[in-house]
């Protein structure tokens, strides 16, 4: 059975299985970061609230609506060889990290799945590798494949979704993501990052391609910005947009990297902001896609910040009415 447990309607992924993605010594995109998200949850007596969803596996059908085959290949084989980095210095690998990529990409499908199926309102995926960097032939940013990307394909072509949202509040803009999808008016994409900054993509002027154009909206904040421009960028630009897209369901790449205490970036939202967003982002759903709702974990390098805020992020989602 993919589901354990009963009695809430929020759908938790927090395996262990993620941490066997080893990415060396001294990596910030480190197996404790799953660690310390898993026993925060426990501690507080989140996981228990939440429902229990396996981890499943991405197969190639899911992977190749985008991601090329040869770029399949090339992650397999690097993998397989023992390799410790892939297309990029910044990007680790290990001999099970193809494995364990696929089984983030696959646990954002089967929670979105499980929530078009009705069996849950609302999830969240704590994973990694993160996604939001993958290009869909190119390794980057600590990210294989493109979690956010394959769960909004596979609604696409599986369940006959027409509209679906993603919203990506990482520090760092999700390339990957917006690349993906920048000519394809069936998917928004909704980027808030600080600016300027890695990957050096996401400038406002950035608002997609051919028939995909007004289907992008880059918020790029300035170093130091805080929870006014953070929250307002949500409420002022991203609820007026989806009153006009009102989508289908909506994914969330959730970074918390822009968090004050991040020794990546250099933003100033607080843990209380991110509940703020969580709000927002439910409210939308609620509004537009009968509540229905997934979050994917991305960034987030301090590992105490991190807690607090996936925290915060999950009782939020809990606590949200249907």
């Amino acid at each position: 059975m993919s589901v354990r447990g009963a009695g809430t309607a929020l759908g938790l992924v927090a395996d262990p299985c993620f941490e066997l993605h080893d990415t060396g010594p001294g990596h910030a995109e480190r197996p404790e970061r799953l660690r310390r998200c898993r026993q925060v949850l426990e501690q507080r007596g989140l996981a228990a609230r939440c429902r229990a969803i396996e981890p499943a596996a991405a197969d190639d059908a899911m992977l190749l609506r985008v991601h090329d085959a040869a770029y399949l290949r090339h992650v397999a084989r690097a993998c397989a060889e023992g390799r410790s980095l892939l297309d990029s210095a910044d990007t680790a690998v290990c001999r099970e990290s193809e494995g364990i990529a696929r089984l983030a990409a696959g646990s954002a499908v089967r929670l979105a799945e499980e929530v078009v199926a009705g069996r849950l309102q609302r999830g969240f995926a704590a994973i990694r590798p993160p996604g939001h960097h993958a290009e869909r032939g190119l390794a980057m940013g600590f990210c294989l494949y493109n979690n956010a990307a394959v769960a909004a394909a596979h609604l696409r072509a599986e369940f006959g979704l027409s509209r679906v949202l993603i919203v990506d509040w990482d520090v760092h803009h999700g390339n990957g993501t917006q690349h993906i999808f920048e000519e394809d008016p069936s998917v928004f994409y909704f980027s808030l990052h600080q600016w300027p900054l890695y990957p050096g993509t996401g400038a406002a002027d950035e608002v997609g391609r051919g028939a995909g154009r007004g289907a992008t909206l880059n918020c790029p904040l300035p170093p130091g910005a805080g929870d006014d421009a953070f929250l307002g960028a949500l409420r002022d630009r991203l609820v007026p947009a989806m009153e006009r897209f009102r989508p289908e369901f909506v994914l969330v790449s959730a970074g918390f990297d822009a968090h004050r205490a991040d020794p990546l970036a250099s933003l100033e939202v607080t843990t209380e902001a991110y509940a703020e967003a969580t709000r927002i982002v439910c409210e939308i759903a609620r509004r537009h896609a009968a509540g229905r709702l997934v979050s994917l974990l991305e960034g987030g390098y301090d590992l105490g910040a991190l807690g607090d805020s996936v925290a915060a992020h999950v009782a939020t989602l809990e606590a949200q009415p249907a």
